[in-house]
């Protein structure tokens, strides 16, 4: 079975001052050695760049290159896929806005969600609560107290 992971687990697997930081690195490196398929969807990419990075984020954000790293090493992986907008994607996105009502910061996370159910993942890995509301995906907390 195949599954997506969200951003924030990307950032609290390389963000050592997080309290999350080993759950998730372990989290991530059993994803790695696991047999299914990872998914990660572009936008999940570049807000991965575009978040360790930012100094006004984190007290110690990574350079570029080592975001970069971060990346190559994922992608270069043999059971990581990377999805793309594809023929079809505005309808998607637009019938899961219609069911979701979207805007601000939910958009990204919507986008995300249209992603996932163009290309049929279903099991989505974050704590971001807010991906609970469209009810294709199988949301699941990969740091909670349950895991």
């Amino acid at each position: 079975m195949s599954f997506a992971l969200d951003v924030n687990v990307l950032l609290y697997a390389s963000d050592a001052g997080s309290p999350f930081h080993e759950r998730a690195r372990s989290f991530l490196d059993d994803c790695l050695k696991g047999r299914e398929v990872l998914y990660l969807g572009w936008p999940t990419v570049m807000s991965y760049l575009r978040i360790a990075t930012h100094p006004s984020i984190f007290d110690r954000p990574l350079t570029p290159a080592e975001a970069m790293a971060n990346v190559e090493t994922l992608v270069s992986h043999a059971r990581v896929r990377l999805l793309a907008e594809d023929e079809g994607f505005w309808s998607i996105y637009r019938d899961v806005t219609a069911v979701v009502p979207t805007r601000g910061n939910l958009v990204a996370d919507a986008h995300l969600a249209a992603l996932l159910h163009l290309h049929g993942v279903k099991i989505l890995y974050t704590r971001d609560r807010d991906f609970l509301r469209f009810d294709f995906l199988d949301v699941r907390d990969p740091l909670g107290s349950s895991q």
